[in-house]
């Protein structure tokens, strides 16, 4: 969070207004060498008892039951609103009006959007369902499903990362304040690690130490090196040497935190615009992917965070937090329906693999109660 006495932004945000002099000259001059001033927390050394702590600390203590048994747990509190009114609705075989428009209102409460909730509601006048009020509240779930599923299933693909020839795989993560981003970029470096990927971080938060410090924590127990540079410094330089470094030294993923900003904070939203730009000029597909971390808990609020980011960064998946601590689950629904944007991951809670890829089929059934 920016607070009033956070170092200000530079005025321009164009990159010659604000980039010192040597890294000017050396991104003119297509220069690799590392510039002065840059730090970097480099891997640190560990004793074989250090390595077995920090793997007990990375150790998933909550996955007794297994990934779908903690996603319908943390979908609980979206599943119990969405279907809560179910039951009372469909107590005959046939739907009318007043029935279809209940159903609408039920999947708006559960935070599809209205967009979404019309167009599934048109779906089921299609269907038939028993008199019985407790198998016709099974059916309509069973059929609630199958909707939601086929609107996410385009959706849900898994991050794809595949190392350039000249240089490192750049994953930028964005949101607002508060979403995670942080603990989001450690869970995809431990996940990266595990997919066998040599992964560096960059911390280009330059307005809080503490998100320096953040990064640095993960980078420990990730075995990572962390590029970061003084509180005030340049984001988009940071974004540019740790490029330069990772490339040097052979890395195969660079994940770039970035400071969290409000969607409609311009001249923010701008700054991460500059280091985009910065990024395209080390390689011109860089970065090669842009994710933007939601909360799950802001709900329809979501839904401006993506426009806003979309347009400045070019955002190219999504990545939902905190489900477990949200009764509005239905949001990621509406989202795919609207955006089309990949869903590349959910969170259900604090452990390092508690964000796991998302499917489509298993959110749907769970988020509606089948699972």
């Amino acid at each position: 969070m920016h607070h009033k006495n956070d170092p200000a932004l530079e005025p321009s945000i164009e990159y010659d207004a604000d980039v010192d002099d040597d890294t000017r000259h050396r991104l003119e001059g297509n220069e690799t060498e590392i510039v002065e001033g840059l730090n970097v927390a480099p891997v640190p050394r560990h004793t074989p008892t250090d390595d077995a702590l920090e793997a007990e600390d990375l150790k998933d203590h909550t996955n007794e039951g297994g990934w779908l048994s903690r996603l319908s747990s943390g979908l609980s509190r979206s599943t119990a609103r969405l279907t809560q009114g179910l039951g009372d609705l469909f107590t005959k075989s046939h739907l009318d009006p007043k029935d279809l428009r209940g159903l609408e209102d039920v999947l708006i409460a559960g935070d599809l959007g209205p967009q979404t909730a019309s167009r599934i509601v048109k779906s089921f006048s299609a269907y038939k369902f028993e008199r019985d009020a407790d198998a016709g509240a099974d059916a309509v779930r069973t059929v609630l499903a199958r909707e939601i599923e086929a609107i996410l299933a385009p959706v849900a693909k898994p991050l794809a990362v595949q190392k350039p020839e000249k240089g490192p795989f750049v994953l930028l993560v964005t949101g607002v304040n508060g979403v995670g981003k942080t603990t989001t970029i450690g869970k995809l470096g431990y996940a990266l690690q595990r997919q066998g990927h040599r992964v560096m971080l960059a911390a280009a938060d330059t307005f809080r130490a503490a998100a320096v410090e953040q990064i640095q924590i993960w980078g420990k127990r990730l075995h990572a090196p962390v590029v970061s540079k003084d509180i005030g410094a340049d984001a988009a330089a940071v974004a540019f040497e740790a490029y330069e470094k990772a490339k040097a030294e052979g890395y195969d993923v660079l994940i770039v935190d970035t400071a969290g900003r409000l969607h409609n904070k311009g001249d923010l939203m701008a700054e991460l615009g500059k280091i985009v730009r910065v990024l395209g000029k080390t390689d011109e597909t860089a970065p090669h992917a842009t994710l933007l971390v939601l909360d799950a808990t802001t709900g329809q609020n979501a839904f401006a965070q993506v426009e806003a980011f979309r347009d400045v960064a070019k955002i190219t998946g999504l990545v939902v937090t905190k489900l477990d601590g949200s009764a509005k689950g239905g949001v990621v629904v509406g989202l795919a329906d609207k955006f089309g944007l990949p869903v590349h991951a959910v969170g259900v809670g604090e452990g390092v693999e508690d964000l796991q890829p998302f499917t489509a089929r298993d959110y749907a059934r769970s988020l509606v109660g089948l699972n």
